[in-house]
């Protein structure tokens, strides 16, 4: 199974919920058989690491986000992932908009798929410190509910 999360520039929603899946994964021994990545539709984060207020709020949870690199998300991905994974409804009808008519992936807002309060994960970068632990909040209890769907599949 290969799952793909996307936000805006890559460096705060999506390399949050790779890290903390990636962490939840390992933790559940599935490393060989789950491959996790995250993307942004936009270009301008491009090889940098997520932003210092994402892996500061990461580590104090016990998740270490400092080899992720941004990358931009290419039509590409919907052959090479099984799952698209988008952190609200902008940065999904972006991805909706480039899908080849081919396209296998499936393709969902990350939160709604779990039936979360809130089905978009709020951008953190202009807002405080409390931003980035609510993000953090949300994603781990949706992340917990894609490995339970996961392992249904495997």
């Amino acid at each position: 199974m290969r799952v793909l999360f996307v936000c805006l520039g890559n460096i705060c929603r999506s390399p949050t919920a790779e890290g903390v899946f990636r962490h939840r994964v390992r933790e559940a021994g599935l490393e060989e058989r789950i491959h996790i990545d995250s993307a942004g539709t936009g270009d301008w984060h491009v090889g940098k690491a997520p932003d210092s207020r994402t892996c500061r709020a990461a580590r104090l949870r016990g998740y270490d986000l400092s080899g992720l690199r941004a990358r931009q998300f290419q039509r590409e991905d919907f052959e090479r992932f099984d799952l698209v994974l988008a952190m609200d409804r902008s940065n999904l009808r972006n991805i909706q908009a480039v899908r080849p008519a081919t396209a296998r992936a499936e393709l969902d807002l990350f939160l709604r798929r779990y039936d979360m309060a809130l089905d978009e994960v709020p951008d953190p970068y202009y807002g405080g410190e409390d931003g980035f632990e609510q993000v953090l909040d949300l994603i781990e209890r949706a992340s917990d509910a894609l490995l339970a769907e996961i392992k249904g599949r495997l």
